[in-house]
C-alpha cells in the first residue's frame, strides 16, 4: 500500500512545478510555453491529488485486485 502511494504521489511531483519535469518535456515537444503547459496540467494535477487522497485512506481501492489474484 505504501508502494503505491508513492508512486502516484511522485506521479504528481513529476508533473507539478517547480521541479515538473514532464511538463519541461512537453513544453519542447510541443513548442508551447511553460506556462501555458502548467495551467493546463493543473486541473490533472488537482484531480491525481485527490485520487492519492483517496487511496490513502481507503487502502481498499489500491488493494482490491492484488487481493483477487492471491497476493
Amino acid at each position: 500500500h505504501f508502494g503505491i502511494v508513492m508512486v502516484c504521489s511522485l506521479s504528481i511531483g513529476f508533473s507539478t512545478p517547480p521541479l515538473g519535469e514532464n511538463l519541461f518535456v512537453a513544453s519542447g515537444i510541443s513548442d508551447t510555453p511553460l506556462e501555458e503547459v502548467t495551467a493546463k496540467a493543473m486541473p490533472f494535477a488537482l484531480v491525481s491529488t485527490l485520487a492519492v487522497i483517496l487511496i490513502a485512506y481507503i487502502p481498499q481501492i489500491a488493494l482490491t485486485l492484488p487481493r483477487l489474484l492471491g497476493y
